[in-house]
């Protein structure tokens, strides 16, 4: 791989995070795919690489037993390297627009049940300005229904406490208004007048302004998504809940909780920033699910 090669590399890279604003996971997996790719091509730069190159790669790797849905996010990772450099460019027209990439299998997204919520929220210690952090952090993720990069980038200029409202941006830096609870609006107010400033003691966080992070880590820069995840893995493993739970888990148990008591599916769609109404409709399908169980369990010819 040439000089020029890494220059695209590190552009799509910023291009993916600044442009895009996708997650540090997604923009690590795209560029490490892409890096994959430019190291099959071998001796042909990706810039020459034309439509049937690259259904030649994607056979090529059809080889090492990818699940589809691996297959369909580095399909989707070379669309998005090419369109960027075509934008930018570096090529005179774009091989990977009529790429196509196997169709995912449909899978109801995994959620939590309120009571699973409530213990973990009971059990995030809170003896500490951190462990309270991370406990208002786990409130607003069950309140909001936010994902976890948008809870992150959280300023205070952000914040609408009077109105129980948060301005929240999404992906392509999209913004929309998202409700808390009263009691996720107590939590934080605590936070704000209490923990925040006994995070990082030993450091001069400045004076807060509307871009101040709201949440922030010992050495008083703004809280990364890892430690949140990191947060949620030890209450989990320490009350022994048999599940994967990660933040987008809560975001798919706010939405389900939603649907399930009768919420408009457009309103959903616009607290969870979806693009588009296809995005939510697969929670109708867990409310259909839901009906079905209780039926069953309560109806005596369910079964």
């Amino acid at each position: 791989m040439d000089s020029r090669e890494k220059e695209y590399i590190e552009g799509f890279k910023a291009y993916l995070s600044v442009e895009k604003n996708f997650s540090e996971h997604t923009v690590s997996a795209y560029c490490s795919d892409i890096l994959s790719f430019i190291l099959w091509l071998d001796n042909t730069s990706c810039i020459n690489a034309d439509f049937n190159k690259l259904r030649e790669y994607l056979h090529f790797i059809q080889r090492f037993d990818y699940k589809k849905t691996t297959i369909a996010r580095k399909t989707a990772a070379i669309r998005t390297f090419y369109k960027y450099l075509f934008r930018e460019r570096y090529i005179e027209s774009n091989p990977a627009l009529s790429l196509s990439a196997p169709k995912k299998p449909k899978s109801l997204p995994k959620f939590l049940t309120p009571d699973e919520i409530e213990k973990i929220l009971n059990n995030v210690k809170i003896d500490t300005p951190a462990g309270f952090r991370n406990r208002v952090i786990l409130e607003l993720l069950w309140a909001t229904g936010m994902r976890v990069s948008e809870l992150s980038n959280l300023n205070f200029g952000d914040l609408n406490l009077e109105e129980n409202e948060i301005k929240v941006f999404g992906k392509g830096a999209k913004e929309r208004i998202v409700l808390i609870s009263q009691r996720a609006r107590d939590y934080l107010e605590q936070y704000i007048s209490h923990a925040r400033n006994l995070i990082a003691p030993a450091y001069n966080t400045g004076e807060i302004s509307e871009n101040t992070p709201l949440f922030i880590n010992s050495t008083g820069f703004r809280l990364q998504n890892k430690t949140i995840r990191k947060a949620i893995n030890e209450v989990v493993e320490r009350i022994e809940l048999p599940k994967k739970v990660t933040p987008h888990v809560f975001r798919h148990s706010f939405a389900t909780r939603l649907i399930e008591n009768g919420a408009d599916l457009r309103v959903v769609q616009e607290l969870l920033g979806h693009a588009g109404i296809s995005n939510t409709q697969i929670y109708t399908h867990i409310s259909m699910k839901h009906m079905k169980d209780v039926y069953e369990s309560a109806h005596p010819h369910g079964n």
